[in-house]
């Protein structure tokens, strides 16, 4: 028995599949099956019932794979501590990005990292904030950033920028020439938003029912891309926040219009687990990030927030 079996059942307990768990896991999924099975085999314990379709674990499973994931937590903080002895941010870094922040963030840092943190090896996984949560929890990741909401508050949370939101409008809305729009013209209007589980979902509708505005409850998108291919269809209005709208004011059958009186936004942020002997590493990623950010020029009136605290 190792860690990677644990690793292993664990995933597969998470998944609830052996193909997804194989695919987590980086292992074909024979290998994955047969790892289980001699791990029962060593420990004399049946994990799953086999006669049934679905993926069921025992009661004695399930013991073990909370056991599992406090192992592979206290080994990975281990790791950490080792690696907290040395002077350079190196090594490997899992880091955990919401679908609304890693592909429009990314393509500003990724160059600058790889020139600031030559040693440090970067490992980008990209999910829901409520998974991000749990793998964070689990310590499958070493850090993240998302938008910082509820769900972050149990961890060190390291603020980065705030990010505006931008109102989308198709070319030939009344608004398309418009400089700007108070959010309290929005009232009456039915906004097209992201499915649930994303957290800019509930930010951007916080900010509609405040200015009287509705959710539009014929269409819900599963990303960013799809809402605005909906609203250059001319499906309907939405907000987007600044780092995914274009320089260009309008594009593709999308016009960008900054909203005012209040400023919709968002606070991004990096966040840890508490405790984590790795504490001035992500501080100075954390500096790093903010400070790239402030110098892009992406973010208007949005600012850098470089006096970051826990």
């Amino acid at each position: 028995m190792n860690l990677k079996d644990l690793e292993y059942l664990v995933a597969l307990a998470e998944e609830g599949h052996f193909r997804r768990a194989a695919e987590r896991c980086f292992v074909s999924q024979p290998t994955l099956s047969n790892q289980i099975r001699k791990l029962e085999e060593e420990l004399g314990v049946v994990f799953l019932e086999r006669t049934s379709r679905k993926l069921l674990f025992t009661d004695s499973g399930l013991q073990l794979v909370a056991q599992a994931r406090k192992v592979l937590a206290e080994a990975k903080r281990f790791r950490e501590l080792a690696d907290s002895h040395g002077s350079e941010l190196g090594g490997p870094l899992h880091l955990g990005l919401i679908p609304t922040v890693g592909p429009y963030l990314l393509p500003h840092v990724i160059p600058g990292l790889r020139q600031q943190f030559p040693a440090l090896e970067c490992y980008l996984h990209e999910a829901q904030t409520h998974q991000i949560v749990a793998q964070l929890e689990s310590g499958e990741l070493d850090c993240a950033i998302l938008a910082l909401v509820k769900e972050s508050e149990a961890f060190i949370e390291l603020p980065l920028y705030d990010e505006p939101m931008v109102l989308a409008v198709p070319a030939e809305h009344e608004w398309h020439n418009r400089e700007q729009v108070a959010l309290k013209e929005l009232s009456g209007h039915r906004l097209l938003m992201l499915a649930d589980g994303h957290c800019l979902r509930d930010q951007a509708l916080g900010f509609c029912f405040a200015a009287g505005a509705k959710e539009d409850g014929h269409f819900r998108a599963t990303s960013l891309e799809t809402l605005r291919n909906m609203v250059a269809a001319g499906a309907g209005i939405t907000l987007l926040p600044q780092l995914a709208v274009p320089e260009a004011r309008c594009r593709d059958g999308v016009c960008y219009i900054p909203c005012h009186d209040p400023l919709p936004s968002r606070r991004i942020g990096l966040i840890y687990r508490p405790g984590s002997p790795l504490k001035g590493r992500y501080e100075q990623l954390a500096s790093w990030l903010s400070m790239t950010m402030a110098e892009c020029g992406r973010l208007g009136r949005a600012c850098a927030l470089t006096g970051s605290s826990a």
